[in-house]
């Protein structure tokens, strides 16, 4: 019994949900399965090895790596929140999620889509004191002071977390527990509830918006800076160098902040469920295969440890 009323017409409690996904016969579901694994494959192994290879290579042990493979850590978790349970529902026929499962997956949803926010911006400011500030960069950007920025990152995005499930979760849902969506998000569940939504789309759109400009602009004005100094340089390999470790921060920031921007950051996004399915697809499963591409095809360190660990364990191989 999915509903339960305790008496009460302003108070229905949900036990359990039904997450809708897309519509479509057996063999749209079985192509959307096959597009949603080999996204998820790509994911995990992309990150995994982005993460192995800043940990094995003491070449990359480098506060910028560090907070590269944090980010990698960051969307293996976040993929992995939502990938294995829709691939699970493409088959199902229930397709059901308990109300505390589909809390928890918001929960960790809205905390690593936030602490990823976060550490993009953290990623600007690294770059800013490496290349603006050169001789204060060691001093600056210590391994404690590193530490400190993930952490912040994390307590960040679990503050955006805990407020925006605690009061999504607190309202009743009396209309229908069939969620239209392939996850757990605020758009739909506040086009089920039956409660006043405007706090909760006020809370929606306010500390979203909030924390899109607020990173925005430390990554605005720390490229602005970053750029008066490219200009003022006279080498020209070392411009090429900043500029392509730059534009793989830059290319990785618009892809993210441009679809959380479309998703969650305007007034129509809880009208506009079906664009908001395909847009949620992009940045929890696109984007996070994305990142550990985009960081090593245009990363030169990136390619000569990943030849470097391949040349290890060819040797190794040979000597067994």
């Amino acid at each position: 019994m999915p509903l339960q009323s305790n008496g009460n017409l302003s108070k229905v409690y949900v036990q359990d949900f039904v997450l809708e996904g897309f519509a479509g016969g057996l063999e749209t579901q079985a192509l959307l399965f096959a597009v949603f694994l080999a996204l998820y494959m790509v994911t995990v192994l992309g990150n995994l090895l982005m993460i192995i290879v800043i940990t094995l290579d003491a070449q990359l042990h480098s506060p910028m790596y560090f907070f590269l493979k944090n980010l990698s850590f960051v969307d293996l978790c976040y993929s992995s929140v939502i990938a294995p349970n829709a691939l699970a529902n493409f088959f199902s026929s229930s397709k059901v999620i308990t109300f505390a499962g589909c809390a928890t997956q918001f929960f960790f949803l809205s905390l690593m889509a936030t602490t990823e926010g976060f550490l993009l911006g953290v990623m600007a400011y690294d770059r800013f004191m490496a290349i603006c500030s050169p001789l204060r960069y060691p001093s600056t950007m210590c391994q404690s002071a590193c530490t400190r920025l993930v952490l912040g990152a994390y307590c960040g995005g679990c503050f955006n977390s805990v407020v925006q499930t605690s009061f999504t979760f607190h309202l009743p849902f009396c209309s229908s527990n069939r969620i239209n969506h392939f996850f757990c998000d605020v758009p739909p569940l506040l086009q089920i509830a039956c409660g006043n939504t405007a706090i909760n789309e006020l809370l929606l759109f306010g500390i979203c918006g909030l924390l899109l400009v607020a990173v925005t602009i430390v990554i605005l004005i720390s490229y602005g800076y970053i750029t008066v100094t490219i200009l003022r340089m006279g080498s020209g390999a070392g411009r090429r160098k900043i500029f392509s470790t730059c534009g793989s921060h830059m290319t990785a920031v618009t892809l993210f902040f441009g679809t959380l921007f479309v998703m969650y950051a305007q007034p129509g996004a809880i009208e506009s469920m079906e664009q908001g399915k395909v847009v949620s697809v992009f940045y929890t499963l696109v984007i996070p295969m994305l990142n550990p591409l985009i960081y090593s095809l245009r990363n030169k360190d990136v390619k000569e440890a990943l030849r470097r660990l391949g040349q290890k364990h060819m040797a190794m191989w040979r000597m067994c």
